[in-house]
């Protein structure tokens, strides 16, 4: 392992722990709160399936007509996590991750309005920076959904996959303990983002992370070009996020001046 990778890693590390441990967490005491960080969240709950798609893409065979993929394993495990992502056992039955959440938003009244119309540009061919400023979202918003999809279309696979690791599967669970910890909201009262939560903690942790880490093993295969920059991507990503929580945590705060 080279010197530069194990900086890298380093850094990496220290950025996770950050992340993981924002003060945004904590500052979300009401109801109101938490209909904000939603509004805001649900993009970044969008645009990860941009990513798990580019990599459904890349690992397997999805045009016609089909050829066995190179790498099966990978393909296995990126199948793995679409159909945990794309179509989970819910209580509502199968479901999207990203529905389950806007079911969760209409719980507790976070208005789904920019996230609707967004959607409702983006099936009609409408490019994302465009609809994304046509649907009214909040430039940090915008800022960090962007690079989402600037990976998705112009990373190398091995990038996507750094990105999609670092930035989301190993992060999240911790993540999204800090917020059940540190919140001031009973669970009970909000039982379907409660579900969704929780089952994130579950599968990310137990499934799609682990999943995710051997994903990155057998697409660099010990390169050590690739691995240097997987970390570097990986480091974008918790930039982008920690961006975007510093912005929500200005918003919060302001709501109490």
């Amino acid at each position: 392992m080279t010197t530069t990778t194990e900086s890298l890693q380093l850094t990496l590390k220290a950025k996770h722990d950050l992340l993981t441990n924002h003060a945004v967490f904590s500052a979300i005491r009401t109801q109101s709160d938490l209909r904000l960080f939603m509004e805001w969240h649900v993009f970044a709950v969008w645009d990860f399936m941009s990513l798990v798609k580019r990599l459904q893409a890349d690992l397997t065979t999805t045009s016609i007509p089909w050829y066995p993929p190179a790498n099966p394993n990978a393909a296995r495990l990126i199948n793995e996590i679409v159909l945990g992502e794309e179509s989970d056992i819910t209580p509502h039955g199968a479901m999207t991750h990203f529905d389950l959440y806007l079911s969760a938003m209409k719980e507790i009244g976070a208005s789904t309005r920019q996230i609707d119309q967004f959607l409702s540009m983006i099936r009609k061919g409408v490019a994302v920076p465009t609809a994304l400023n046509r649907a009214e979202a909040l430039t940090p918003i915008q800022r960090f959904v962007n690079s989402t999809i600037t990976t998705c279309m112009d990373g190398k696979t091995h990038q996507v996959v750094g990105s999609f690791f670092y930035g989301r599967e190993n992060v999240i669970p911790e993540m999204f303990q800090a917020l059940l910890k540190t919140w001031s909201i009973a669970p009970e009262s909000v039982p379907e983002l409660n579900f969704y939560l929780e089952r994130h903690i579950e599968v990310d942790s137990g499934e799609h992370g682990p999943a995710a880490q051997r994903m990155i093993d057998e697409i660099t295969d010990n390169d050590p070009v690739q691995i240097r920059e997987v970390l570097e991507a990986g480091i974008r990503a918790i930039d982008e996020r920690h961006q975007l929580w510093d912005s929500l945590l200005a918003a919060l705060q302001e709501r109490l001046s």
